[in-house]
């Protein structure tokens, strides 16, 4: 079956035999020298899973990068610092801008979309003038809630959370803020050339759910996606310029450019990796709550993620 502790386990070991290096995220942005692979784990849920997949690269002798949500269902302090102790890089998985529109919410903020023009000012000074106060009040928790953190462990990276039911994005932070004058030297979807690094996600519990996928999808610098309408622009904080970032409205397209492969299943990814068909550069991302080898939690899972994945695939087309 996929999905389990077993086949993880195979995964890691097959791509150690292709001579892969395995480094943190921190580490790939500044010397990923050769074949390199991130293994990203984002811990939405249940981070004892985390603690387990962190314990099996360890014994490994490789390292892996692990992004937590400041809730209580991720938010576990003994957790944290267990895997941070076992070499393991701890990143920040922040969703501060639907924790602002929430605090609005409650406070009797309405969208634009929902306001009656006032003030004399027409929906679109309306919705800028919005923007703007949802940020500042993101920023906010963002600080606050990085310095948590950071108060357990060092933090240099962080990473967006896809939050798939909320409708703002959490990277409009950084059209009006940049993230290095929090001491952050990378976020993921900003500071990698995926033109040139292969993303892998089982985002859907698949590795080509680009269906049911709302936000975690990657797409090369500087390279305009066809059919994605609905964009916020964004700073390359790299280089100056300006960066389209994908909305929760754009239509969905291929998670990489070709020549890249694709995969459904990780008995997949293993298969190419033993007859080398894998490029040299990877960025893998595990939602460690899906992996399992009980065949409760791991055939609970399956029936939830199978119901999100309806859920999303109407979002999508509706929002299309």
């Amino acid at each position: 079956m996929d999905f389990t502790i077993s086949t993880y386990s195979a995964l890691i070991k097959t791509l150690q035999q292709q001579g892969f290096s395995f480094l943190t995220f921190k580490e790939f942005i500044s010397e990923s020298l050769g074949k390199a692979i991130v293994l990203r784990h984002d811990v939405d849920t249940l981070p004892g899973n985390s603690l387990e997949f962190a314990k099996i690269q360890a014994d490994a002798g490789i390292k892996g990068t692990y992004y937590f949500r400041i809730l209580p269902q991720s938010f576990d302090v003994k957790i944290i610092k267990e895997i941070s102790s076992l070499g393991h890089e701890v990143g920040y998985h922040y969703e501060d801008l639907s924790f602002a529109w929430t605090k609005l919410k409650a406070q009797g903020a309405a969208c634009p979309t929902e306001r009656r023009q006032s003030f004399g000012l027409g929906r679109r000074a309306q919705g800028e003038e919005f923007e703007i106060e949802l940020v500042e009040k993101g920023i906010e928790s963002f600080s606050k809630n990085l310095e948590k953190l950071r108060k357990i462990v060092p933090v240099k990276t962080i990473c967006m959370h896809g939050s798939p039911m909320s409708r703002w994005d959490s990277r409009l932070l950084w059209k009006y803020y940049d993230y290095h004058d929090f001491g952050i030297i990378g976020e993921p979807y900003f500071d990698v050339n995926f033109d040139e690094v292969l993303y892998l996600t089982d985002t859907g519990r698949r590795w080509d759910g680009e269906s049911f996928n709302i936000r975690d999808k990657a797409s090369g610098v500087g390279q305009q996606a066809t059919g994605d309408e609905n964009r916020h622009e964004v700073r390359d904080l790299r280089h100056g310029e300006t960066q389209k970032l994908h909305s929760a409205h754009s239509t969905p397209r291929s998670l990489h450019p070709e020549p890249f492969p694709h995969f459904h299943s990780t008995f997949d990814i293993i298969k190419a990796s033993g007859q080398g068909r894998l490029p040299d550069k990877i960025m893998m991302t595990f939602h460690p709550q899906r992996w399992s080898d009980k065949i409760l939690p791991w055939a609970g899972e399956l029936i939830m993620q199978n119901l999100k994945n309806i859920a999303k695939y109407f979002i999508i087309r509706i929002n299309s």
